[in-house]
């Protein structure tokens, strides 16, 4: 054989091996897309905890939330005396109801972001440094460690977590920060309920389809946002993170657009329907 007809043949095993790879890394459990869109929180913003069936707050010990508390349609609001609170407890006046409206919205536009092929069982995302992106579970996420989000040097790297389910962190679990990131530019968009470990750290907003439980001394530095289900709080520190800056949000409507032709998302359509 010829070292023409030799360096032909080693270069189809080399591209038939990328093939192979590249077709191996579809089946990961959680991949990323190259575009990301911050999510407009809306009039949801300075809330830090927002819920559907309503508030509970263990006695235990005391919660500390620096922005905004509501509850809608459920009203109740238990535990305040367990709470230091440094925004305004809105229950379900108008101002709560217009951040459900927003809420709805702004899970809806997290849902409906592009991204590669679902994940097949629970992914752990511990021992994970993850640059920005779109990354999907079709079933569960799990942290049971440390995850690091990666900015990058860029500030506006946005960072969006789908799942057709749960969120689930470990005790002593934590998320760190580096080069550029922002709690801010986080958000973890869940089909059912998320649960956060005991002394865990986390960063971002959840926006759950169901109910939020943050157990004993498990730290925010992010939003609290159950659309059809309860909040329940146990000795915590919640940070309200602020709406995403014009900047991030520019050309999101042509962007949504394309998503929609790109995926057909079922958007949940009332605050009292599932996917």
């Amino acid at each position: 054989m010829s070292h023409h007809a030799t360096g032909l043949l080693l270069q189809r095993v080399r591209n038939h091996a990328l093939i192979l790879i590249a077709g191996a890394a579809g089946l990961l459990p959680c991949l990323k897309t190259h575009a990301q869109i911050a999510v407009d929180l809306g009039a949801a913003a300075p809330f830090s905890v927002l819920a559907g069936a309503g508030i509970t707050v263990a006695a235990s010990g005391t919660s500390t939330i620096e922005g905004d508390i509501g509850s809608y349609p459920t009203l109740s609001i238990t535990g305040l005396e367990n709470v230091i609170l440094g925004g305004i407890n809105h229950a379900g006046d108008s101002t709560t109801q217009s951040a459900k409206e927003s809420l709805l919205t702004a899970y809806n536009a997290a849902a409906a972001q592009i991204a590669p092929a679902p994940s097949v069982g629970i992914f752990d995302l511990a021992g994970a440094t993850l640059t920005s992106g779109v990354y999907r579970a079709d079933v569960a996420y799990e942290l049971n460690g440390s995850l690091i989000l990666d900015g990058g040097g860029d500030s506006n790297s946005v960072w969006i977590f789908q799942s057709d389910t749960t969120l689930t962190t470990g005790s002593g679990s934590q998320i760190s920060l580096i080069n550029g990131a922002q709690a801010s530019h986080i958000f973890w968009q869940i089909g059912s309920s998320a649960t956060l470990g005991t002394n865990s750290v986390f960063a971002g907003s959840i926006l759950a389809l169901e109910s939020i439980t943050a157990t004993d001394g498990a730290q925010i530095d992010g939003g609290l946002y159950a659309l059809n289900g309860a909040v329940t709080l146990d000795n915590n520190q919640i940070s309200v993170v602020p709406e995403p800056g014009s900047a991030l949000l520019l050309g999101y409507g042509v962007a949504l657009l394309v998503s929609k032709r790109r995926r057909k998302a079922r958007p949940v359509r009332s605050l009292s329907t599932a996917i």
